[in-house]
């Protein structure tokens, strides 16, 4: 008889111990593309993560097609989803399905990009992204030497995707710290291209920025040199030092341009070692994913989420509560420290 009741109640536990695997549920992660490593590294630390606590997760890339996306949130709202991990596309075309998910009683955690134009966000997980561009402008103040340099030098601008919220603040937090040159004369843009109007790059396509990189050298640096060129992501700075190297830059008595870039992709950390690209900006996934998570775990405990932010990502709605994370920027000098010793590279993968 107790041989029975003690197999009775170790089934009653494991099934306790079942049913509780099975309410924490399945977390949707959509990530935008897969033809950026950072995405790639994203989802990879979400899915990671979610299943070291115990969660099911759906990942999914959209490949910057706006209707794949959309279609892949309508499933996994029709799944009925614990909660949605959303890097958008375009964050100003999710509002229909965003309020099915909603309806359905899913949290929606908008990832590294705001989702605007919806009162169904619940939390914003991110770097600080003004931040993101005072370091990226920073590192050409750095290598100009504007502060002790007379100048003047010639720079070109070029901005995120326009449909990304993320661009505005990169373009703006970059511009803090540049517009003071430029007025003062230190800073010269030849073509005289500036705003997110004229510099942004649509779906932060690495080929549309050396196209536009290609016309602005043969339309306005005849008899001129390009001293810096303001790049905000890695993908971009690599289109525009091809567009450099063709013209010579980067050889014999014609020095390459100090470009700066973003999330530390492993052929920008390369082009860095060779001297090529200047800078770039570091955003730990890993952080990022483990923050995330935390948000995902509060919400299934009926605990309200830890943000920093309540006052700063007004999405056309309502302001969404965040949690900003510290970008730090990388030199050739701090590559080994910030990238290696920290674990997110081994010293192989970034070997020029």
């Amino acid at each position: 008889m107790k041989t029975l009741l003690a197999a009775v109640a170790l089934g009653a536990m494991t099934l306790s111990g079942g049913a509780f695997a099975q309410e924490k549920g399945t977390v949707g992660v959509l990530m935008p593309t897969k033809a950026s490593a950072r995405w790639i590294a994203d989802g990879d630390n979400m899915v990671k993560q979610l299943q070291e606590r115990g969660y099911k997760t759906d990942l999914q890339y959209a490949e910057d097609d706006i209707p794949t996306q959309i279609s892949q949130l309508e499933n996994m709202v029709a799944a009925g989803v614990q909660s949605l991990v959303i890097a958008s596309i375009d964050g100003t075309t999710l509002t229909d399905v965003l309020q099915q998910a909603h309806d359905k009683g899913i949290k929606v955690i908008a990832y590294d990009r705001l989702i605007r134009n919806s009162p169904n966000v619940d939390y914003y997980t991110t770097f600080d992204n003004f931040q993101v561009g005072v370091l990226q402008a920073q590192s050409i103040v750095q290598g100009l030497k504007l502060e002790s340099e007379a100048g003047p030098f010639n720079i070109e601008l070029f901005g995120g995707s326009p449909d990304d919220n993320n661009a505005f603040f990169f373009y703006n937090g970059a511009m803090s710290v540049l517009q003071p040159y430029i007025d003062s004369g230190k800073l010269v843009i030849p073509s005289g291209e500036t705003g997110m109007d004229r510099v942004g790059t649509l779906r932060w396509d690495p080929a549309v920025a050396q196209a536009r990189m290609d016309n602005l050298l043969s339309s306005y640096y005849g008899d001129k040199s390009v001293n810096a060129v303001l790049s905000p992501y890695d993908g971009l700075s690599i289109g525009i030092i091809s567009a450099l190297s063709a013209v010579g830059y980067g050889s014999g008595d014609k020095p390459m341009p100090i470009v700066s870039g973003q999330d530390a992709e492993v052929p920008s950390v390369k082009s860095i070692e060779n001297g090529q690209q200047y800078s770039t900006i570091f955003k730990d996934t890993r952080e990022l994913a483990k923050v995330t998570v935390n948000m995902i775990d509060a919400i299934g405990q009926g605990k309200e989420p830890e943000v920093t932010d309540t006052k700063t990502y007004e999405n056309g709605v309502k302001v969404v509560p965040a949690y900003l994370l510290k970008p730090v920027l990388v030199t050739k000098e701090n590559i080994k420290p910030v990238l290696v010793d920290s674990g997110y590279y081994t010293e192989d993968q970034i070997k020029p």
